[in-house]
């Protein structure tokens, strides 16, 4: 690569190597023309050596073109700051004012200036930078900074973090355990057809008779609502606002019996459904939600509406976005294809005059969908009371998706956060030894600082309501995201975020949620970064079919060899249950999907029958089986399922160090068949729509679950 290339790829965090993490690992080099590309999209030319030169003075520049950064992200006890001036200026007057951002109130702070010997010439004249070193005492928070220089006020904001994340009490008084489930999986004979805010409500009831005291769940963000088929829930239109196929539309206030009454066979029929039949249920609902929604806009003057008119204040712009986007794709999509990007180059664009305009003839399709998001989180909220009620020490663990659907609100309403013509994918790994193509927007990280990283925390925010913990999907997203141009075959590679800035953000905002964070660092990890996390007392995420050595051939990790700051499960919606593992049915359905060939099919069987003597060596020298159910046999292919080995693989996880074991009811039910098959869309396998095999109202009577729950009351 050429110098220059290099030195700006250098410069903009665009990586020109990178080592995947598949079981033979590859060092890749970038083409000069990936490089290129991303710079473009970055906001710097990169197509000749002229623009390259241009590009990287342009950027060495472009610090001394303003007294202050828009933003200044710091650790409490360790406030710093650099400020820009001219030369001629050295000798001004300064002062500098802090206003806290939540109570308004506004002081002077105390400060050091420290010379920092680096100077900038711009024309004739010539600046220098200062470090500013704050010595009052700041409570961690958001502020407003000023600093006077002479007769001329610069502002910033100040973000002061705490030097760790929060951390829930129970998690240092010892360990403790709960589920990992998919809402919409929950299936209950009350539901229609797909899980929602009641069904949660009840297995919370469930946990608290049983101990859980901690939910996994699935991201529960709002999905395309002209396709109800496009049901991956890390695909989300907006991560600020919930699924309404969600709402139990027997809980909502203007419901009646009678609503129900010409639907009810049409009901039985998508309760009884093996899969959830999204096309179906999604519309159902709707046309119910619809016929309330007329009830509810009947009488202006009730308390309801006063609620109503509050919630569309709190959420304001973001909300009205979200409602304009899903009307304009609801009538787009009846005679144009290929989401917004193909709609007319007025209706692009968020502010012009013809949305705007839009917007007033469409005003009563806008405020429905408003009154959607209104319910859920009326709906939600009770949820959250619920928790509080029965007491779960963490109660709700969501699940912040690592990106947005490129066809989603999020992009349309804001083009220029977002990289544009880029996706976010990830590399090849032991896991995915093609890659993954998600096709998600990635934040661009120029422009995410330049706004004070306010989308990013809004989104924070917006999914620890209600939350006692929060995983962060593809956590490594805080650093690097592996990207690759949309419409070419070009490869893709990392860009770089300020981890230092994020990590902080994250803690700020932990602290003021009282959030425990968890980081899902499964797949291609850099070197210290997992240090880095533990030093922020981010949580990590484990998972017993990765916690092997060799690099995933050797054998299982001992329960005392497992971190103990974990979140720690048996596997995750993306691997096979427990009991579809042990036959290979994920190995045969890969293959038969032609997603391996036969030698690597045959690879496989020969590797599993390796791991599966291997966890039953595992679970043998810890003494894991129940008592009653010993091992009988060796298990080899064509015999039986070993009976109680999910029992046993349950008490093994129990008895890890992790402080946290999520059990999931697929492994617990004997599940054959997974939730997620990565790599695959509906036509090749039906993701994220199974339902479990038993209703919430006869799981606690359940054999299974009773003998599960047992062994790990045993062991934890």
């Amino acid at each position: 690569m050429e110098e220059n290339l290099k030195q700006l790829a250098d410069k903009l965090g665009i990586a020109t190597t990178f080592t995947d993490a598949g079981l033979v690992r590859q060092e890749y080099e970038i083409p000069d023309s990936t490089v290129r590309f991303i710079a473009d999209k970055l906001g710097y030319k990169a197509g000749n050596l002229g623009e390259i030169k241009k590009s990287l003075a342009d950027f060495d520049k472009r610090r001394w073109q303003t007294t202050l950064e828009n933003i200044y992200v710091v650790e409490q006890g360790n406030i710093h700051i650099d400020a820009v001036i001219a030369k001629d200026q050295e000798q001004s007057y300064f002062a500098l004012q802090a206003e806290n951002k939540d109570t308004g109130i506004s002081s002077a702070v105390t400060f050091e200036i420290h010379p920092t010997g680096e100077t900038y010439t711009i024309g004739k004249t010539i600046y220098v930078k200062m470090l500013l070193t704050i010595t009052s005492e700041l409570p961690i928070g958001y502020y407003k900074i000023t600093f006077t220089v002479g007769d001329k006020n610069y502002t910033a904001t100040l973000a002061v973090a705490p030097k760790e994340c929060y951390e829930n009490d129970i998690l240092k008084e010892g360990k403790t355990w709960g589920y990992a489930i998919q809402l919409y999986s929950l299936k209950s004979e009350h539901n229609w057809g797909v899980g929602d805010f009641s069904d949660l409500q009840r297995f919370i009831e469930i946990c608290s008779r049983c101990g859980a005291q901690v939910i996994g769940l699935n991201p529960l963000n709002v999905l395309v609502h002209t396709f109800p088929e496009n049901a991956s829930p890390y695909s989300s239109i907006s991560r600020l606002f919930l699924n309404p196929i969600y709402i139990d539309i027997e809980a909502v206030p203007e419901f009646k019996p009678e609503d129900k009454e010409e639907i009810k066979d049409k009901l039985e029929e998508v309760r009884a459904s093996e899969l959830i039949k999204y096309e179906e249920v999604y519309p159902l609902k709707i046309a119910v939600l619809e016929k309330l929604y007329g009830r509810f806009m009947a009488d202006l003057t009730t308390p309801r509406q006063r609620e109503f008119h509050d919630f569309v204040e709190t959420y304001g712009e973001s909300l009205h976005r979200l409602a304009l986007f899903q009307t304009l794709y609801d009538i787009k999509s009846t005679y144009r294809f290929g989401g917004w990007r193909s709609w007319e180059d007025e209706f692009q664009n968020p502010n012009s005059a013809a949305v705007r305009k839009f917007a007033q003839e469409y005003a009563d399709k806008i405020r429905f969908f408003k009154f959607l998001q209104f319910e859920a989180f009326r709906q939600f909220k009770q949820v959250e009371d619920k928790v509080k009620e029965c007491g779960l020490k963490i109660g709700l663990y969501r699940d912040l998706a690592v990106g947005v659907g490129k066809d989603s609100a999020e992009l349309w309403s804001d083009h220029d956060l977002f990289l544009k013509d880029l996706g976010a994918g990830a590399p090849p790994d032991a896991f995915f030894p093609a890659g993954q193509k998600w096709g998600l927007g990635a934040f661009n990280p120029y422009v995410l600082k330049e706004r004070c990283y306010e989308p990013f925390i809004k989104i924070l925010r917006a999914n620890m309501q209600g939350a006692g913990a929060l995983r962060i999907d593809h956590v490594m997203g805080l650093m690097r995201l592996y990207v690759s141009p949309d419409k070419s075959d070009e490869p893709g590679t990392y860009i770089m975020y300020n981890l230092k800035d994020m990590l902080n953000i994250v803690a700020l905002e932990s602290w003021r949620n009282k959030c425990q964070i968890v980081g899902e660092s499964i797949g291609n990890v850099p070197d210290g970064f997992i240090e880095q996390l533990e030093a922020k007392n981010i949580y990590s995420l484990s998972v017993l079919w990765a916690e092997r050595k060799d690099a995933g051939w050797g054998d299982f990790n001992a329960p005392w060899e497992y971190p103990s700051k974990a979140f720690m499960s048996v596997g995750t919606h993306d691997m096979a249950p427990l009991r579809m593992w042990w036959f290979g049915y994920d190995i045969a359905l890969m293959h038969n999907l032609q997603m391996m060939t036969e030698d690597e099919k045959n690879n496989a069987y020969h590797k599993r029958e390796q791991d599966r003597w291997k966890l039953l060596h595992a679970l043998d020298i810890n003494g894991c089986w129940p008592e009653d159910n010993l091992r009988k046999a060796d298990y080899l292919y064509g015999e039986s399922y070993p009976e109680g080995i999910e029992e046993a693989v349950h008490t093994f996880a129990s008895r890890t160090n992790s402080k946290v074991f999520l059990a999931q009811l697929e492994d617990i039910l004997h599940v054959e068949k997974m939730q997620n098959l990565p790599g695959t869309d509906i036509d090749k396998h039906p993701n994220w729509r199974r339902k479990l095999p038993v209703s919430l109202e006869n799981l606690e009577g359940d054999i299974a679950y009773i003998r599960n729950i047992k062994a790990i009351h045993k062991a934890r």
